[in-house]
């Protein structure tokens, strides 16, 4: 116990009380901006962070990154512009329940069950950090292709429309993905001569064209003012949501635990992780004809997903020392910093030090709550705003995210190309969310296909020799082959159409 009172001892003394504060504050405005993820705020905190003690440090990246992934969702919901990549699995039902007048509602949804997500992969991050550990580094090149395979499926499944269309986006962005000399070969493809092209295609410029530019284009085209929304008569942020959670219990606690054990994966993360909640959450819902209508189920799984994420992928990073998403590879460049070698010792050398950090995760996901109600609130005179005013802010905020990335007029152009693909898109009713997964997880599709062929020998039943392996591939195979048992039995049963005919 005295290990216990030494960590709260670190964490509630004014200072760090005040970064926490101030850095939530800041990892919510830099997530609310498309273009600026979690990721980058991070990145922005860590030369700061060189002046702090490690307890203070630790907890400025821990709260920043909880706020950014939550505050994607916003300009998702209200602009249909995704924050992030785990945003854009449920854009279409948050933009919905906006257009519907239920932009509270959306939002509210997403902040609470992020909170809730967070708090169970903390518990669990307390808890059984060993134990998935563990499990995590069995995961090889076999194991991450068909984790892959299995989000890309997903994004097929549940993507609004027929699946043949979600399948042509998906191969869009794996197209996309295949740009660079990011590659087995290291030779560059589809380059075409241009320099910029040989770091591939970016998928932050890619996410902004294909929501947001193709949004402000439809707009100059259609010449159509948006719907006017009624703001008036909404639940609030926080009154609908204890019916939600009534509502659908198992789906928020099977969000968590997916959330949890995917970003404890190394390189998994919460963009794979919400997208297979969502899909899941539709495969098992009663109402699956409603997702992407603007109905707020998928929102509840895949929120609590998101963050549950975030606190699983610090698993391996506290107990081995790999990082379990680019966020924690920083943290742990970090903690080398201050003299912490993250890895089992540092459980008995600094326990002080990680109940501390355990700490810090709580009070992140708490602190969320009223500064998301707050942030929500304050983002929702967006809606107010006419459209000749609010699109060109839009295209304003795409051009200087874009362009934050690297800091090159390359990210600008790329993002037009692409909001003139998903105009295209959309005008001939394809979805774009699939192609946006495509494009993010192209790369490690292929890495990890090559690697295993190379091991395997160009043998392709070592893809189910390992156990796990083998029940991830036979998992994805099913979800493959059973709407098509499905389809087939159907038509058999179904008498045929010469039969229904009837005279006049």
């Amino acid at each position: 116990m005295s290990v216990v009172a030494e960590a709260f001892a670190l964490v509630f003394q004014p200072y760090v009380l005040l970064v926490i504060l101030g850095s939530a504050c800041f990892g919510m405005f830099v997530g609310a901006i498309p273009g600026l993820t979690a990721t980058m705020a991070t990145a922005l905190l860590v030369p700061v962070t060189f002046f702090m003690e490690p307890v203070p440090a630790i907890a400025a990246i821990v709260t920043a990154t909880a706020m950014a992934i939550f505050a994607g969702d916003i300009p998702g919901a209200l602009l249909r512009m995704p924050g992030t990549p785990a945003s854009a699995a449920y854009v279409e039902d948050a933009y919905r329940m906006t257009r519907q007048g239920r932009s509270e509602e959306a939002l509210g949804a997403a902040l609470v069950f992020s909170s809730i997500g967070g708090i169970f992969g903390t518990i669990v991050l307390v808890t059984a950090s060993p134990a998935l550990a563990e499990i995590a580094l069995k995961f090889s090149s076999f194991e991450y292709f068909w984790l892959v395979v299995l989000g890309l499926s997903c994004a097929i499944f549940v993507s609004p429309g027929s699946v043949p269309r979600g399948l042509i986006s998906l191969l869009i962005g794996l197209f996309a993905a295949t740009v660079g000399i990011d590659n087995p070969a290291g030779e560059p493809r589809y380059t075409f001569g241009i320099v910029d092209l040989l770091a591939g295609v970016q998928f932050i410029p890619a996410m902004i064209g294909l929501f947001a530019v193709s949004e402000v284009l439809r707009s100059v085209v259609t010449r159509q003012k948006r719907p006017r929304v009624e703001r008036r008569g909404q639940p609030g942020i926080f009154r609908g949501q204890w019916i939600n959670l009534r509502r659908y219990p198992a789906q928020v606690v099977r969000g968590s635990m997916v959330g949890t054990a995917i970003g404890a994966l190394p390189g998994a993360g919460a963009d794979i992780a919400a997208w297979i909640s969502y899909a899941i959450s539709k495969r098992f819902s009663k109402d699956k004809d409603k997702f992407g209508t603007g109905h707020v189920e998928g929102l509840v799984e895949a929120g609590a997903s998101n963050n549950g994420a975030v606190s699983g992928a610090w698993i391996p990073a506290l107990v081995f020392g790999i990082p379990g998403d680019s966020i924690t590879a920083i943290v742990i460049g970090v903690l080398y910093v201050k003299g912490i070698n993250p890895g089992p010792t540092v459980f008995i050398t600094n326990p002080q030090m990680i109940y501390a950090v355990f700490i810090v995760f709580f009070l992140a996901n708490l602190i969320m709550l009223p500064l998301g109600w707050v942030a929500i609130k304050a983002a929702g005179t967006i809606l107010s705003i006419p459209t000749r005013v609010l699109m060109p802010i839009i295209l304003m905020f795409c051009i200087v995210g874009s362009f934050a990335i690297n800091n090159s007029i390359f990210g600008v152009i790329l993002m037009l190309i692409f909001g003139v693909i998903g105009f295209l898109m959309e005008e001939n009713d394809i979805p774009i969310a699939p192609a946006i997964l495509g494009l993010v997880l192209g790369p490690m599709l292929e890495q990890n296909f090559i690697t295993s062929m190379i091991k395997a020998d160009g043998s392709f039943l070592a893809f189910f020799e390992r156990p796990i392996a083998a029940g991830l591939g036979l998992f994805t195979i099913a979800i493959w082959c059973i709407p098509l048992i499905v389809w087939a039995t159907s038509r058999r049963r179904s008498p045929h159409p010469q039969n229904d005919v009837t005279p006049s």
